[in-house]
């Protein structure tokens, strides 16, 4: 089933990106735009290196995107990881619904 949307190692990248609420919050902070690292550690007050880390595994995840702008990088979401991700859950839950409404044994 996840094979008809995302490679079980892409979903499987996804789930582990999101299953930590310091990246939760990150992506949080980052739905109203793109961020510079320097204001999403003074927001979260976090040590850089920390939410660099997290950032990374966001974007191995493909769920944001960076850019540099002199010293600074800036990161922000990446739709299409959104929409993988949307139709990856959309996914679930038809397979869901299918198997509610499917006779079970004994």
């Amino acid at each position: 089933m996840v094979a008809n949307t995302l490679s079980t190692k892409k979903a499987s990248a996804l789930f582990h990106a999101l299953s930590d609420e310091t990246r939760l919050e990150l992506l949080d902070r980052l739905k109203d735009g793109e961020r510079c690292v320097c204001e999403l550690t003074d927001a979260m007050n976090a040590a850089q290196s920390r939410l660099s880390f997290h950032l990374k595994v966001l974007k191995d995840a493909g769920l944001v995107e960076d850019r540099r702008e002199g010293r600074w990088m800036y990161y922000s979401l990446s739709a299409q990881a959104i929409e993988e991700l949307e139709d990856l859950v959309e996914s679930l839950k038809k397979a869901a619904r299918s198997a509610a409404s499917a006779p079970r044994c004994c």
